[in-house]
């Protein structure tokens, strides 16, 4: 929910770690805009509220990007009590596949080339 006029901007959670999450977007909005999320903990009843920030509007344009405009989102300071519960829900699970190649790091591979 966007804090200046208490929209709901999105309300399904794609990704989620313990800085922050993707979200799919139903309202455009602007990088830097403070929002608040409410979501429940994976494999558990309990639900957590934070505040957050847009840090990144998703356009769904690349190659690999979940279609549609997505929001990612950068958790402000959570209490340290929650971040570990967080952390704690997040552990056992496997982590989200990649959606892009990995990149290739030119300098490691002519480093490498020199040394042979």
């Amino acid at each position: 929910m966007r804090q200046r006029d208490y929209r709901l901007v999105g309300s399904y959670g794609m990704d989620l770690s313990p800085t922050g999450m993707l979200v799919k977007a139903h309202e455009p909005v602007l990088t830097g805009e403070p929002v608040q999320v409410s979501f429940r903990l994976p494999l558990s009843r309990a639900w957590i509220a934070a505040s957050a920030t847009i840090a990144r509007v998703l356009h769904g344009r690349r190659p690999g990007d979940s279609p549609g405009r997505c929001l990612g989102l950068e958790f402000d300071p959570l209490d340290p009590t929650l971040l570990r519960r967080l952390r704690s829900a997040l552990h056992n699970l496997p982590p989200p596949l990649p959606n892009r190649e990995p990149r290739i790091d030119y300098a490691a591979s002519i480093h490498l080339a020199a040394l042979s």
